[in-house]
């Protein structure tokens, strides 16, 4: 079938679509070669699709990027970003090893055969029980984040076991330009220790047998969209002389994405020279840098399909699809603003200026705000591009809401990775009332 590239609002809109994205000549949109009309008919809406070959590829820039610059390296996914197990399968496939920050990712990870010994535990109030399972498990590695951690291990950690690798995480004292809610490298993070503090950590953990301090770790935030910030976070890491040298050095993720025709987002090329150059200068030579990345790596490789069920004309347009807050909650937590638009008519100009809204009852569940798009009819597909980060980590409930299918397609070709929730799912955690009164 003859393509051309995707045209909505423009050409310029074409960066913020998968990679593997294209449209008919008859205006439909392709996703990985598959177009949304079938898609929206086999899986239903609202559902994330993801463009397979575009993700694998974002893996390898990544990859291939840090270690031509760095050849000791190592890129780690913030699989908080996208916990599905057939994204922790592909990534693993490409030489990533897998962050998690629970029990749960853990699971997720271990489910879809991640070598233990490539997956990093992070979290700032890991319980008991997390640490068991992810020792049991033979996990890497365990950034410690405060005395706790420590306690825990100390405690757990067998005499005739390996010593569990460590990282020490750090407050750098770095808050870069997002929002509150991201920003996790300040003074004031719950994320970390201070310097003084970090020290008093690593004379404790040295002095355990059983346990391997291997470097430093920090995490300054998320959706930065300038480089400054991650290379000052590397010198960081490097200058505290006070705590030593140290053969890892763990700088996190937080690369920004583009989301809108408006935001301009540092290209993987950039970021991966500014924290190369970094480490060239402040980290001893022979260091192992590490990164997480996660929405950088799978915020663009996805879109979430709806479809649209209202048109409303009150003075403004409210275009209602049956989606909205409870797949994307990004949008009314942290005010990111997104795109949209009619995935069955992309060629058509725009006549008509409308908001996207969702179907949860909240006046905050506004999708899109002043979207231009070609007359909106009920029944018309709606698309969101740059869904890939957060959208089904943070999927819930509200007001009944199911969680999406997730769908990945590659050559023409569409394949469930993740069933859509049922109701019969939701019921099954329930229980019905008791007949008697409380308390008798």
């Amino acid at each position: 079938m003859k393509t051309h590239s995707v045209r909505a609002r423009g050409q310029d809109l074409l960066p913020l679509f998968p990679e593997h994205s294209s449209v008919t000549p008859d205006g439909e949109l392709l996703i990985g070669g598959v177009g949304v009309t079938e898609l929206a008919e086999r899986f239903g809406t609202p559902a994330y699709i993801v463009d397979e070959a575009g993700l694998r590829n974002q893996a390898r820039r990544l990859r291939d990027g840090l270690t031509a610059r760095r050849p000791n390296s190592e890129v780690v996914f913030a699989s908080k970003s996208f916990p599905c197990l057939a994204a922790y399968q592909l990534v693993a496939a490409e030489g990533l090893a897998i962050d998690v920050a629970g029990a749960g990712e853990l699971v997720m990870a271990l489910a879809a055969d991640v070598p233990p010994e490539r997956i990093y535990l992070h979290g700032n109030a890991k319980t008991t029980a997390e640490l068991t399972m992810a020792l049991q498990a033979g996990v890497g590695t365990v950034v410690v984040d405060n005395f706790d951690d420590i306690d825990r291990l100390e405690s757990q950690v067998g005499p005739a076991a390996r010593p569990q690798r460590v990282l020490v995480r750090i407050i750098p004292g770095i808050s870069p330009d997002t929002h509150e809610s991201q920003s996790t490298g300040g003074d004031q993070s719950k994320f970390g220790l201070p310097a003084d503090q970090a020290r008093e950590a690593i004379a404790r953990i040295r002095a355990n047998s059983r346990l391997q301090l291997d470097g430093l770790h920090l995490h300054i935030g998320s959706q930065i969209l300038a480089t400054e910030p991650f290379a000052r976070a590397t010198e960081v890491l490097g200058s505290i002389a006070a705590l030593g040298t140290f053969d890892v050095y763990d700088i996190g993720g937080g690369l920004g994405v583009r989301y809108t025709l408006q935001d301009e987002a540092p290209t993987v090329e950039q970021y991966l020279d500014a924290i190369t150059a970094a480490a060239a200068a402040y980290l001893p030579a022979g260091a192992r840098l590490v990164i997480e990345p996660g929405r950088s790596l799978v915020a663009r490789s996805c879109v979430t399909l709806y479809r649209v069920t209202t048109v409303k004309r009150t003075g403004r347009t409210f275009v209602a699809v049956d989606g909205g807050m409870a797949d994307n909650l990004d949008v009314a937590l942290t005010g990111q603003p997104f795109e949209a638009a009619i995935a069955t008519r992309m060629t058509d100009p725009p006549d008509e200026v409308v908001d996207l809204v969702g179907r949860q009852c909240e006046s905050g569940d506004r999708l899109v705000a002043g979207l231009p798009v070609p007359a909106p009819a009920v029944g018309d597909l709606v698309v969101m591009p740059v869904t890939g980060a957060y959208t089904y980590t943070l999927a819930n409930n509200y007001n009944g809401a199911l969680r999406p299918p997730i769908v990945f397609c590659r050559d023409g070709r569409a394949r469930l990775v993740a069933e859509r929730e049922t109701h019969e799912h939701v019921l099954a955690l329930h229980r019905p009332a008791r007949q008697d009164p409380i308390g008798k």
